[in-house]
């Protein structure tokens, strides 16, 4: 019998993450750990049940939930035990920090395109840029392509589409002419955003409470085009509440507020967007975000559990200044990593 007591998780760990935990180049079993949604503090694992002739290990957490662990090619009792022990391992690290997913690294590559604008000439390319970020390390590539088209065109959005080998984050208002061209380029997700002529960057979350109706239809129509779709919205319960409503598969939280403030008041606001990172995990909804973050307050919003990835743009473009965008990427995802 083991007695753990798990936090407040909500993961999925495969046999890939239990190789990189142990070492294991090769496993002749595959693992699907399921540990439910929403474990209260309060919970312990009170049973485990092994049976070495299907490979099934049981686990019983209170009256109503269950761990299932199936072993795949495993008849052998003291690799079972082996086996739980790993499993046993997992959650004390879990429970205690040491072992949690790591956020991802989304490059913003906005300002790239604002210095070719600059000059409206062709240099430099956003598109050969992000092939730099890729190599230093991003997990994907974020654009905004804005009504004005003050940076990022048509143009750079079909190509990344084409060549970049991550994932395409396409940001955007909620406009018709928008809606066509993101069902043109079928972006890897759209995250929609709100936008103003006179703003030099985006100054706010999305006000999806005022625009249910019309957010449910366009949100639908993007997913019926296979299309994933974020909100990029203020870290506000009813805020997320309603894209849950809506239909969003993820929501990004602004952080330019936190990133604002210092002191008491930047950890009042971190523990607001702890709490709504909490909030839309227990609605189902995956939690990205990002604007403002930089090399120097990065790491508290990385350590967030269940953070899934962070958009960042303008420090790292300010930084790959001075050091190359390669390496000013590979520092971003170091400082996330060391979480």
């Amino acid at each position: 019998m083991v007695s753990i007591k798990p936090s407040h998780l909500d993961l999925w760990v495969g046999a890939k993450m239990i190789e990189e935990f142990i070492g294991i180049e090769k496993l002749l079993f595959n693992i699907v750990f399921f540990l439910k949604k929403y474990l209260k503090t309060t919970s312990w694992v009170t049973n485990i049940a092994i049976n070495p002739n299907t490979g099934l290990i049981l686990c019983q957490i209170s009256k109503e939930s269950f761990f299932k662990f199936y072993l795949l090619y495993i008849n052998n009792l003291s690799v079972c035990l082996f086996l739980l022990a790993i499993i046993g391992r997992l959650l004390d690290c879990l429970e205690t920090k040491i072992f949690k997913i790591m956020a991802t690294l989304g490059v913003n590559i906005d300002h790239i395109a604002n210095v070719r604008q600059a000059r409206k000439t062709v240099e430099p390319d956003p598109v050969q840029f992000a092939f730099l970020a890729e190599l230093g390390g991003a997990d994907s590539i974020t654009v905004h392509l804005r009504e004005d088209r003050r940076h990022i065109q048509d143009r750079d959005v079909f190509l990344l589409k084409e060549t970049i080998k991550t994932k395409l984050n396409l940001e955007m208002a909620a406009t018709p002419e928008m809606l066509e061209i993101a069902k043109k380029i079928i972006p890897d997700y759209v995250t929609l955003v709100p936008e103003k002529r006179e703003e030099v960057t985006t100054e706010g979350g999305l006000d999806v409470k005022s625009n249910v109706q019309y957010l449910k239809n366009f949100v639908g129509n993007l997913k019926d085009s296979n299309i994933e779709v974020s909100a990029f919205i203020d870290p506000l319960s009813d805020q997320i509440n309603y894209s849950k409503e809506i239909g969003f598969n993820f929501i990004e939280l602004h952080t330019g507020k936190y990133a604002e403030l210092s002191g008491s008041k930047q950890y009042k606001e971190l523990q607001r967007i702890i709490e709504s990172t909490h909030l839309a995990n227990d609605l189902g909804l995956i939690v990205n975000a990002g604007h403002g973050l930089n090399y120097y307050n990065v790491k508290k919003i990385a350590s967030i559990n269940n953070m899934n990835e962070l958009n960042i743009g303008h420090s790292i473009v300010a930084r790959a200044l001075a050091i190359g965008l390669e390496k000013s990427v590979r520092e971003m995802k170091s400082l996330i990593k060391s979480n």
